[in-house]
């Protein structure tokens, strides 16, 4: 016997996404499908001429020719972007407790992704991902869990036998063809994940940058491609290199180009290097002169005294040549303030003005920030938040900030030197995230910063020393937001020997979620007043397992397990009901609550968009089924569906629930779905 998630995966093929996705669309281009002797369709038959006649020919061009992105291993890639993990999500004991939104999930990410999707497709906002940079070296290897031999491969994906030998002699190996079979499926499940709306961006150096666009093209579309950024990640290079290598390249995508509302990058330029330590907030600024030198023409109510820190300044000259152009007797000044009266009040009043000296006498300066402006909103100044923006297709650096030298800077403040390499800063990630666009308020006053508030969802598969999440808290705690993020990060063990050893940890995550912890900490120490979420829950994916298999696989439906094969207490009721809660769609925040009936536990999750479903996972006794039809009769117990884990009932349980439940006084009837 098999789990329906065995069962499942029994029948994927590389194109089975796709097939149902024209099936649901385009049912009249499909004949009839070739069987076997038992009646089971053995080969779709697809009419491509006719789709052709359904597509408008004058708006849409019919290729008969393409330039395809082929490597050894597609075939095998894309089987496993259909597949469905077959690993369980167990909350850590820990997590009782703790209200936090964020999610940290340690295990494959491939397995992730695959759950993921049932709960979060189409609901991400951003995914950042840092994927091993395949060297040739250390940095990448790929070990795949087959679990198909050669045979297997022929009759699953259609390949010869030589190509299936092949495909399976890339285990252990760091190849162009092994990175893109690791990358394909990641980067297709992704793309599910992404709202339409959603922007993806994706660290990698030179090695494969050429690999990695031509395969986010075929998975994104190139339609969907927004630049690549070039990142300097030091000042200098090796010495004894030709050229000095000191840069990598971040890519960037979005899930469709015509709903994306990118904001730019943020311009920056040699002139905007002072830095204000009374408003940080408003980032670096430049000096501009006062006077207004090129104006056409005088404007009296531009020429006004200026008086700062017991002097006074005029537009055209001394005190004697202001006070004779006001009586009108001789001449005129060939120029004025650049900001009226008013304005310059206010800005000095606000920090807008500085004195710097220069000679013999001071002079004045107007500040140009990059953060915020004065704008005149229904009759009166304000400081308002602003991007100033250009199309830039650069990452540029102010103090180095995206450099790898200020990532160790920011990860060795929170967790130690040595402790982790090749990490990323979390200026850099700041950076990305305010290029996806803000969806709640285009233009924030700076007074009214905390009313800001943007839910998005930031995903990192390739989470590390955890970055993202680093980046996700103090962006929340600088402008109000309430980001969610979701780490992922397999449990592979740190080096021997190394300083991430001798510091105590034992696998990469541990260093993760111990620098999440951290920064938060320091992050609440600098926003005493923030209410950012700065926690977070952790979860675990693990498979089941083999003795529980094996029991599986003899499981007599007329009898209970004894309590030594219950599958149920060898998985745990909370490991198998968040498991279903996000196959069902409820993801790892829903409103849940635990419920009695008549001494049987049961589960209740709710959603608005979803329903209320009912989860029984232990089994029944008679007078509990009674109990439960009751409630559901009388109203007392509403709900949409009921789940039934078939491997806890005894088959004459089953019956009589089902029973039952298709047969309820006062409303409809119910038809369980059982689950294995």
């Amino acid at each position: 016997m098999q789990t329906d998630t065995q069962k499942y995966n029994e029948s994927i093929k590389p194109n089975s996404k796709e097939i149902e996705i024209l099936k649901k669309y385009f049912p009249q281009c499909f004949s009839k499908p070739a069987t076997d002797e038992n009646g089971t369709a053995t080969k779709e038959h697809f009419d491509t001429e006719k789709l052709a006649e359904l597509l408008n020919k004058d708006e849409v061009d019919i290729k008969k020719e393409g330039f395809t992105l082929n490597f050894l291993g597609k075939s095998y890639a894309r089987y496993q972007a259909n597949l469905d993990s077959e690993t369980v999500i167990v909350p850590d004991e820990q997590n009782a407790h703790i209200q936090s939104e964020n999610v940290y999930i340690v295990g494959d990410n491939l397995d992730a992704l695959q759950h993921l999707k049932y709960s979060y497709a189409e609901k991400i906002k951003c995914i950042y991902i840092d994927p091993p940079y395949n060297t040739g070296k250390e940095d990448f290897v790929y070990n795949d869990k087959f679990g198909f031999t050669a045979k297997d491969f022929v009759e699953k994906l259609d390949v010869t036998e030589e190509e299936a030998e092949r495909i399976c002699s890339m285990n252990g190996k760091c190849t162009h063809s092994a990175w893109l079979t690791f990358m394909y499926p990641r980067l297709a499940l992704a793309r599910e994940l992404l709202r339409d709306d959603g922007v993806i961006f994706i660290s990698i150096d030179d090695n494969e940058q050429a690999n990695l666009k031509r395969l986010c093209d075929e998975v994104f579309g190139e339609g969907n491609f927004v630049v690549c950024f070039p990142r300097v990640t030091k000042k200098g290079g090796k010495s004894s290199d030709s050229t000095a290598k000191n840069h990598d390249y971040v890519l960037m995508y979005v899930k469709n180009y015509q709903k994306a509302n990118l904001v730019g990058v943020t311009h920056t330029d040699d002139k905007y290097c002072n830095k204000d330590d009374f408003f940080e907030e408003r980032g670096f600024y430049k000096l501009n002169q006062t006077l207004d030198y090129d104006s056409l023409g005088y404007v009296q109510s531009l020429d006004y005294p200026i008086e700062i820190a017991g002097m006074t300044y005029y537009a055209g000259g001394s005190e004697d040549e202001y006070e004779k152009r006001q009586k009108g007797l001789h001449g005129r000044a060939d120029w004025g303030w650049r900001w009226s009266k008013d304005l310059f009040e206010f800005g000095y009043k606000n920090g807008f003005i500085v004195s710097k000296n220069s000679g013999e006498r001071p002079r004045i300066y107007t500040k140009t920030y990059q953060g915020v402006k004065i704008q005149k909103i229904n009759g009166q100044y304000k400081v308002v938040k602003i991007e100033r923006t250009k199309p830039l297709s650069t990452l540029e650096l102010i103090e180095n900030e995206f450099s790898n030298d200020n990532a160790t800077k920011a990860i060795v403040d929170v967790i130690g030197k040595g402790v982790f390499e090749y990490t990323k800063p979390p200026a850099l990630i700041k950076r990305l995230l305010n290029l996806v666009g803000k969806t709640d308020i285009p233009e924030i006053l700076l007074e009214n910063l905390a009313s800001c508030s943007t839910s998005d969802i930031i995903l990192d598969f390739f989470s590390g020393s955890a970055t993202t999440a680093h980046a996700v808290m103090q962006l929340n705690a600088q402008d109000g937001g309430s980001r969610k993020f979701i780490m992922v990060q397999l449990d592979e063990h740190v080096k021997k020997g190394s300083e991430a050893e001798k510091a105590g940890y034992k696998t990469i995550d541990e260093i993760g979620r111990a620098r999440i912890r951290r920064a938060a900490e320091k992050i609440k120490a600098e926003n005493p007043k923030t209410k950012a979420d700065l926690s977070f829950k952790t979860f675990y994916l693990k498979s089941m397992p083999q003795n529980t298999l094996d029991k599986i696989k003899t499981f007599n439906p007329n009898s209970l397990f004894t309590s030594d094969g219950d599958i149920v207490k060898t998985l745990g009721e909370d490991t198998l009901f968040q498991t279903w809660q996000i196959k069902d769609g409820f993801g790892f925040n829903c409103n849940r609550q635990k419920i009695d009936i008549a001494g049987c536990a049961a589960y209740v999750s709710e959603d608005e968009k979803i329903g209320k479903y009912l989860y029984l996972l232990t089994g029944m006794e008679e007078e509990s089924v009674k109990e439960l039809i009751r409630k559901i009769e009388s109203f007392e117990l509403t709900v949409d569906k009921i789940f039934v884990y078939g491997y806890s009932f005894d088959f004459d349980a089953l019956n009589s629930l089902s029973t039952n439940l298709k047969t309820l006084k006062n409303r409809n009837p119910i038809e369980p779905i059982i689950r294995y």
